[in-house]
This record gives C-alpha cells, sequence and structure tokens, in this order.
C-alpha cells in the first residue's frame, strides 16, 4: 500500500492527546490522522497475527543519529492486535493543522496515547502481523528499563527515576502522572495481567 491510498481510507481526524515522555515530560499535541483499525482491516491479516510490528525508516545519510551505535537500526516497535485495533490507537500523518514534519515522524507515525512515547513509532515504512511478540528496539538497548508494554503507570518507576510526576512543557511545577497517562477505557485490555512484570 502506498501512502497516497493509505491517506484515503478514511476521513481524518484532529485528536488532541496528552503525551507522556518516559524521560518525564510530559504534552498536549493535536494529532492528524484516523485509527489505526482502519488500515488493519483493509490488510485483512489471517487469525494468526497476535501482534503488528512496525519498522520506521533507515537512512543514516539524512538521519545522522542512526550512525551511532546506542540503538539497532531501523527502529522497531509492536503492539498487541488488540491494543492496535483499540480506537484510540491513532494513524497519524499531521499535527496543529498541518501535514506532519519530518522531525514528528512524516509521512505516517503511530500515537498510543497510554504509552510512553518511544511506543509510538515514527516515519514507519513497514507494517507487519505476526505471530509472536516483536523484539522492539529500546527492549533490546536496555530490557530492564523499556519493557514490551511500557503502559504510563506512576506505579512502576523507571530504574533511574520516578514515574509518579511529570513536567508539563511550558509549566514549571510538576504534575502527577495519571494510570495509562489518564485514558482509563484501556484498562480492560490488561485485565488480570501483573502490571509491574509486564511493564
Amino acid at each position: 500500500m502506498d501512502i497516497d491510498s493509505i491517506l484515503k481510507f478514511a476521513a481524518p481526524e484532529e485528536r488532541i492527546y496528552r503525551h507522556r515522555c518516559v524521560e518525564g515530560w510530559s504534552i498536549v499535541v493535536p494529532w492528524i490522522g484516523f485509527s489505526l483499525s482502519e488500515l488493519i482491516k483493509r490488510a485483512q491479516p489471517t487469525s494468526k497475527a497476535k501482534y503488528v510490528e512496525f519498522t520506521t525508516v533507515y537512512d543514516p545519510a539524512q538521519m545522522p543519529g542512526q550512525r551511532g551505535s546506542v540503538l539497532q537500526w531501523p527502529y522497531v516497535e509492536g503492539l498487541r492486535m488488540d491494543e492496535a485495533m483499540h480506537p484510540l490507537t491513532l494513524l497519524c500523518f499531521g499535527m496543529y493543522g498541518e501535514s506532519l514534519p519530518n522531525q514528528d515522524g512524516a509521512p505516517l507515525r503511530i500515537v498510543v496515547p497510554w504509552k510512553y512515547g518511544f511506543k509510538s513509532a515514527k516515519a514507519i515504512v513497514r507494517i507487519r502481523f505476526v505471530e509472536k511478540q516483536p523484539v522492539n528496539t529500546w527492549n533490546v538497548s536496555a530490557p530492564n528499563e523499556y519493557g514490551f508494554y511500557s503502559n504510563v503507570n506512576p506505579n512502576v518507576d523507571h530504574p533511574r527515576w520516578s514515574q509518579k510526576t511529570e513536567r508539563r512543557l511550558g509549566e514549571f511545577v510538576k504534575r502527577p502522572t495519571l494510570m495509562f497517562n489518564g485514558y482509563d477505557q484501556v484498562a480492560s485490555l490488561y485485565s488480570g495481567m501483573d502490571l509491574r512484570k509486564n511493564f
């Protein structure tokens, strides 16, 4: 599927979502896109597909940060199929009323507002439906710090800092971090799971 075809799958919507970084800052962003489920339904994955894997662009000539060895490139992220199909999960191609800038993940990214920001893969060039849990890039780099699920959770600290509070960009006083970044409607996705173990 090419980008022009994908953009016609559904009418674009502006969605104002809270965005929480694992490093303790947050922001509110008006994203433009539509539910990722629109693309998944058209792709018609088989019943064997349990996860969705996202691979981002690898172009060290344009992206000097990819020349370093901190992460394995290209960047890979993944979601469980029910997470990907949740209506809040956004296939995004714009923000602030404009097309998505390169630095924010053009031409396509996902936005998963109840997870830490690194789960919202940017500059996506490939989407695969897979049977086994994808090995996501930050989990490879530091598995004790970055789990597969990475739900915003004030009760599970990063090994090097607390996740109980956050600093909204433009504000000086920290605010309490909300479970699932305040998106309680996703809690049922994790019913019965130990979210300290499955961080």
